[in-house]
């Protein structure tokens, strides 16, 4: 049995992952840390299990082999470096860290550790990002012009049920997210266009503030790549019925997906036709659990988590200065710094 300790209730997930681990056969919760002592006590009352005040104390404990980080973005580095050197394995929420460099020195941590860290990037996993990257490989849409990918919901709007909004109020603090709407919900489209895509040459980004949040809550980047193709990654908290959806468009055919219906079509010049999708693959915390108990490490899934951190750095660095951001300007991690 892997001994889990919860490491935050801050992101809106947390209760998700929870569930995730006392559903799990090989998995169970043994304690709490939060950096809101209330709401960590309130959590582990629930849950039965010890709220622990110190989160030095929580790493130390011989009865915790692993942790579920979803504590603010800004804290990622320190609280998963620590919980690397203290020989924990690590499940933790998108985005890995704000930066690039931070990112890097938490893998680095990992790796030093030997403990296994998976990041959630749940649609990675999904039969119909498999079911695209199955036409990619066969040719399909001959060379790709362009991908669009978008997911917004309406977390932000004031309603007469939510007047300030169902996501919480922690989520616009600038300061402890170090984005709204593209860190958060945009990882998925923006993983999923670098899942199609690769790694594009430069990033721009634009932001709007619709209900006048501190960080925003409309959001669009464009990937630019050397063959000339072109990642449109859209996110929002301001539309109550945006579907998620995804487009592929290139020199011999073009596919959607989602528009409306979780329905892939391809047309290859001779009209639409469906696609059939695969069944999902195991989820991130299943691979996580699989990885320790095999010895094993995410490779993939740590390699698009980095590419992710780049990638919204880069836009955040964009939309904040107007300008174009190259990847390969952004600061890495080094041993010698």
């Amino acid at each position: 049995m892997i001994r889990v300790a919860m490491v935050s209730y801050w992101h809106v997930h947390a209760w998700d992952y929870t569930h995730e681990a006392q559903r799990h056969p090989d998995t169970s919760i043994v304690a709490v840390w939060d950096e809101l002592a209330e709401r960590g006590a309130a959590n582990a009352a629930t849950l039965g299990v010890p709220f622990i005040a110190d989160l030095a104390e929580l790493l130390a404990r011989d009865d915790v082999d692993a942790v579920i980080v979803d504590a603010p973005t800004v804290m990622h580095h320190e609280v998963m470096t620590a919980a690397a050197r203290a020989g924990k394995h690590i499940f933790t929420e998108k985005v890995l860290a704000p930066t690039l460099r931070e990112a890097e020195a938490i893998v680095a941590a990992v790796d030093r550790a030997g403990v296994v860290l998976t990041i959630s990037l749940p649609r990675l996993y999904a039969g119909y990002t498999a079911a695209i990257r199955g036409l990619i490989a066969d040719g399909a849409f001959g060379q790709l012009t362009q991908v669009r990918v978008r997911l917004s919901h309406n977390g932000a709007l004031r309603t007469e049920r939510h007047p300030d909004g169902w996501l919480p109020a922690h989520f616009y603090d600038a300061a402890a997210t170090c984005g709204g709407a593209l860190i958060d919900l945009g990882c998925h489209p923006m993983y999923l266009t670098r899942a199609f895509l690769g790694l594009p040459e430069r990033v721009s980004a634009s932001y709007g503030a619709v209900t006048g949040r501190a960080v925003e809550d409309n959001a669009a980047a464009l990937l630019q790549y050397a063959d000339g193709a072109l990642g449109i990654v859209e996110a929002g908290f301001v539309n109550p019925a945006s579907p998620f959806s995804i487009e592929l468009h290139g020199t011999a055919g073009s596919a959607l997906f989602g528009t409306p219906d979780a329905v892939l079509l391809v047309n290859r010049g001779a009209g639409w036709q469906p696609v059939a999708l695969p069944d999902d693959v195991p989820g991130a915390f299943d691979q996580w659990v699989a990885h320790i108990q095999q010895g094993t490490h995410a490779t993939e899934n740590i390699a698009a988590a980095l590419d992710l951190t780049a990638l919204m750095e880069a836009a955040n660095a964009s939309a904040a200065g107007g300008r174009a951001v190259a990847l390969a300007s952004l600061d890495r991690w080094s041993a010698e710094a």
